[in-house]
């Protein structure tokens, strides 16, 4: 048997997962088994996101993490599901009163000044009503719904089921392995269900954007938050998709546009901690006409290596460069034993070369992702969730760029803006951890050298030391070794150059150039000059002795 038995409690819920599975899942299977099929209509897509807003709040968020699978649905049905709406009636106030004084362990007329009974807002998984707090300052109470965790975790068991019956018994289950699935969507939902995560996510992403004028988040606060209850700032606005033309003349729509497209790039690609659902109810127009980025209940991660990794393959798409595109999607995905490389590399060229002949305007990097993906499915690459979750955030970002600015192009905007990425992660990666690494690594070479010399020179003061070398000349061998020596040992010393120039871009000081600190930038004019000495070192050499070696040889002539 696989996992535990079915429970009787669940007959309700087994009756719908396998109702939608027939409904669905067996037209999906066979559309990814026959590419050349014709795509589902919009009607169709609609119709699941409906059929998921029925079943209930853990079903709208099933939903919600379906839309970053497109190797798992066709591209219409990722559209629907991304634009999942899971608004449903308020529960009573007595009801949410109850839970607030259960959380912060006070009455509520001891906690606000007055609260209002009606809420501003209400989705499946909880609803917000304005307060004010004894202090005078207005607020926005975020409670989540009651017994919304027993619910849950009696969907997630009835699911858990089902799909362990499909990994085990079936060829799409073992080809997607959605036990996998299942389990990053379980840790996603439980984030979410603590309030207090969501806390540290809106202080988290404040700080980050602290740069940025246009943009605002709300701030949390901790003295009046729980697992269940959320105060933040109050932040009224409205929704950019409801903006009409007058509205939106009233706004500086392409300086907001291009404000906010790039404080996700720098989320994304320098911070590595991103607001992973900026849909348009998620992103408001202020009343001070500021950005309010609200709702940070999913957010999304990065590494430092699958950033690089994600700024190549953006630069790739935008420059049109599919054989690099497709380079850095197999580097970082995971390959099945039926991974059909030339097709997928086929597929890529489709994909980026199509884009490329569309206008930089009409170019999605969402919808470019996703493609990917699906293509890598399709060929039996699998690529890290992450991609998926950030193709499903520009995909969304896509909708609230382009009504603010018509014109905006994000293939400009990444690579104007490319340089400047770079720049803040490697100041990013310049921090005093870093410093401090770096030393303690110096350290340890600098205690472990003498010991080391002393062996060395004690092998060669015996005469003990010897080298096996097949060749032809140990002379030549002898001398291409010391060449390698000595282009390692100025490489060492422009690395050298490289990291204490970047420390160096972080001290203050007067002697500037191009608005930079000095040192630094003499610093980096140096590795660059020594670098292209060494570039030119190997052109010449190695051309010359390629030339000597065919002057000499009988046979070549």
């Amino acid at each position: 048997m696989l996992g535990s038995p079915l429970k009787v409690s669940h007959v309700g819920r087994y009756k719908d997962i396998v109702l939608l599975l027939a409904k669905y899942v067996r037209a999906g299977a066979q559309r990814l088994d026959a590419e050349g099929e014709s795509e589902p209509t919009l009607e169709d897509a609609r119709d699941l996101a409906a059929d998921l807003e029925r079943l209930g709040p853990t079903f709208v968020k099933l939903g919600q993490l379906l839309s970053t699978r497109p190797d798992l649905l066709p591209r219409a049905h990722l559209e629907a599901l991304s634009r999942l709406q899971d608004k449903v009636e308020p529960f009573p106030y007595e009801v949410a009163e109850g839970i607030i004084e259960t959380e912060l362990d006070a009455r509520v007329r001891n906690i606000f000044r007055s609260i209002d009974r009606r809420p501003l807002a209400s989705a499946s998984l909880a609803q917000i009503h304005r307060a004010v707090l004894r202090s005078g300052k207005t607020v926005a109470v975020k409670v989540q719904r009651p017994g919304l965790r027993e619910i849950i975790a009696d969907d997630m068991a009835a699911i858990g089921e089902a799909v362990l019956f499909l990994d085990g018994y079936t060829t799409l289950g073992r080809r997607y392995e959605f036990t996998v699935i299942l389990n990053e969507f379980r840790r996603s939902l439980l984030d979410e269900l603590d309030f207090t995560r969501e806390a540290d996510n809106l202080r988290t992403l404040k700080r980050n954007l602290s740069q940025f004028d246009l943009l605002v988040v709300p701030s949390p606060l901790p003295d009046y938050s729980a697992t269940r209850v959320l105060t933040m700032d109050l932040i009224l606005g409205r929704k950019i998709t409801s903006l009409g033309p007058l509205g939106l003349n009233e706004t500086d729509g392409p300086r907001l546009a291009g404000q906010l497209f790039r404080a996700y790039m720098k989320q994304i690609l320098v911070d590595g901690f991103f607001h992973a659902d900026p849909h348009p109810g998620n992103i408001m127009l202020a009343e001070d006409g500021r950005l309010a980025i609200i709702d940070l209940g999913l957010v999304g991660r990065l590494g430092a290596e699958l950033q690089q990794d994600l700024l190549s393959l953006l630069l790739a798409v935008s420059a049109g460069d599919s054989d690099d595109a497709a380079a850095i999607a197999i580097r970082i995905g995971r390959k099945r034993e039926d991974f059909a490389e030339n097709e997928f590399r086929q597929k890529v060229a489709r994909v980026v070369l199509g884009n490329r002949e569309s206008t930089i305007g009409q170019m999605n990097f969402g919808l470019i992702i996703f493609s990917l993906a699906r293509s890598s499915a399709i060929c039996g690459l699998r690529l890290p969730p992450e991609l998926l979750l950030i193709a499903k955030s520009l995909l969304n970002l896509d909708q609230v760029v382009s009504k603010l600015d018509p014109d905006f192009a994000p293939s400009v905007a990444v690579r104007r803006e490319s340089s400047a990425l770079m720049r803040a992660r490697l100041m990013n990666g310049a921090s005093l951890g870093a410093a401090t690494a770096g030393i303690l690594d110096a350290q340890r070479f600098v205690e472990h050298l003498p010991r080391r010399l002393n062996k060395a020179l004690d092998v060669l003061g015996g005469n003990e030391l010897r080298v096996k070398v097949d060749a032809f000349d140990e002379h030549l061998v002898i001398h291409g070794m010391q060449k390698i020596a000595n282009r390692i040992a100025l490489g060492l010393v422009l690395a050298a150059l490289l990291v204490s120039a970047a420390l160096m871009m972080k001290v203050e000081t007067r002697f500037r150039i191009l608005d930079y600190p000095g040192l630094a930038i003499i610093l980096f004019l140096a590795a660059a000059a020594a670098s292209v000495v060494l570039m030119l070192d190997i052109l010449y050499y190695d051309d010359k002795r390629r030339t000597a070696q065919h002057g000499s040889d009988p046979a070549r002539r």
